[in-house]
C-alpha cells in the first residue's frame, strides 16, 4: 500500500464524538514514551501528521486521521509513566477503555512495544485486557535501530517466551525503526490485507 493522502480529522476525548463513517479503524497506543508520533509520522509518509515531543504524554485525545480516503488510522493516548495528574490518567483510561469497547468501526489495534526493553507488567495486563474483551491486536515493537542486531533477536525471543507463558500463540507482529523506515512496508501491507478482506465480504 502507497500512502497517497493522510488528513487530519477529529480530536476529542469522547467516543461518540468520532467520526460517524462506517470506513475501518486501526487504533496505535502504547506507553508514553514508546514513539507512536514517530512511527504514525513514519508509516504515513508525513512529518508532523502526529505531534512528536521529548516530553511523554504529548497525545491527550482521540486523534483520527483519513488515510487514502478509505481507513482512519487512530492515535491514542498513552499509557504508562506520562507525566501527567492521576485523575487525568484516570480520564485518559477512561476514554480509552470506552473507545474499543463501543467502536465497531475499530478492527485491530496495534499495540507498541519498545524493544530495547524486557516485558513490562502494563503492556502485559494491557494486552490481557484486549484478549479478555476478543479486541484484534497485533504488536510493533520499536526503536529497532537502537540495538544491535544479536540483542534486538534476544530481546523479541524474550518477548515471545513471556507472551507464551500467557497465550497460546503469538500475537502477529512487527519490528520497526521510524527513524530508518523498517517495517513500513510490512504494517501497511498488512493494513491493506485486512481492507481487501473488509471489502469482499
Amino acid at each position: 500500500m502507497k500512502i497517497k493522502s493522510a488528513e487530519f480529522v477529529i480530536s476529542n476525548s469522547k467516543v461518540d464524538q468520532c467520526p460517524k463513517s462506517s470506513l475501518p479503524e486501526y487504533a496505535f497506543i502504547g506507553r508514553s514514551n514508546v514513539g507512536k508520533s514517530s512511527l504514525i509520522n513514519m508509516l504515513t509518509g508525513r512529518k508532523a501528521l502526529a505531534k512528536t515531543s521529548a516530553k511523554p504524554g504529548k497525545t491527550q485525545l482521540i486523534n483520527h486521521f483519513l488515510i487514502n480516503k478509505n481507513w482512519h488510522l487512530v492515535d491514542l493516548p498513552g499509557y504508562g509513566y506520562a507525566q501527567v495528574s492521576k485523575s487525568t490518567k484516570k480520564v485518559f483510561q477512561k476514554f480509552i477503555t470506552a473507545y474499543f469497547e463501543k467502536r465497531k468501526q475499530m478492527v485491530c489495534a496495534f499495540v507498541l512495544i519498545d524493544s530495547r526493553h524486557k516485558p513490562q507488567a502494563i503492556d502485559m495486563e494491557f494486552m490481557q485486557w484486549l484478549g479478555e474483551h476478543a479486541i484484534p491486536f497485533c504488536i510493533i515493537f520499536t526503536k529497532a535501530d537502537k540495538l544491535k542486531p544479536k540483542e534486538l533477536e534476544k530481546n523479541i525471543n524474550n518477548y515471545q517466551a513471556a507472551m507464551l507463558e500467557v497465550w497460546e500463540e503469538m500475537p502477529e507482529f512487527f519490528i520497526t525503526s521510524a527513524s530508518s523506515g523498517m517495517g513500513k512496508d510490512d504494517v501497511l501491507e498488512y493494513i491493506e490485507n485486512i481492507n481487501q478482506q473488509l471489502r469482499a465480504s
